[in-house]
């Protein structure tokens, strides 16, 4: 696992962090509020989840993990989307999420397919 897995923790961690910047720049109307704090929460719960996974103590565990890491990012993604559709956050930083966060979306699919 090694070397991989932790430059991947990594990619969780920026998309994590980056997420919290372009969220802090977003409107501080309702709609910006709501979809800026689900979008916190997706984001850091997919790293988190992550995280978790690579502890797992079964195939099990390591698959529930897995899995919810998928739909936090899948969340995330369609997230980012709805903003961009109504023209909220920056356009440059909100690409690059949907660009990273598509690339972590096929890794942990093919992870998941892989193990099982």
């Amino acid at each position: 696992m090694g070397e991989k897995n932790f430059d991947l923790e990594e990619r969780f961690v920026a998309f994590a962090a980056n997420t919290v910047f372009f969220c802090s720049d977003l409107p501080r109307d309702m709609p910006g509020q709501y979809y800026g704090n689900q979008l916190l929460r997706s984001s850091g719960s997919s790293a988190l989840n992550f995280g978790e996974m690579q502890g797992a103590q079964s195939d099990k565990d390591f698959k529930n993990k897995a899995s919810i890491s998928l739909k936090e990012l899948k969340e995330s993604r369609l997230n980012l989307k709805i903003l961009a559709k109504v023209g909220y956050g920056d356009n440059t930083k909100r690409e690059h999420l949907l660009n990273e966060v598509d690339q972590l979306v096929r890794i942990m699919a093919t992870i998941i397919k892989n193990k099982y």
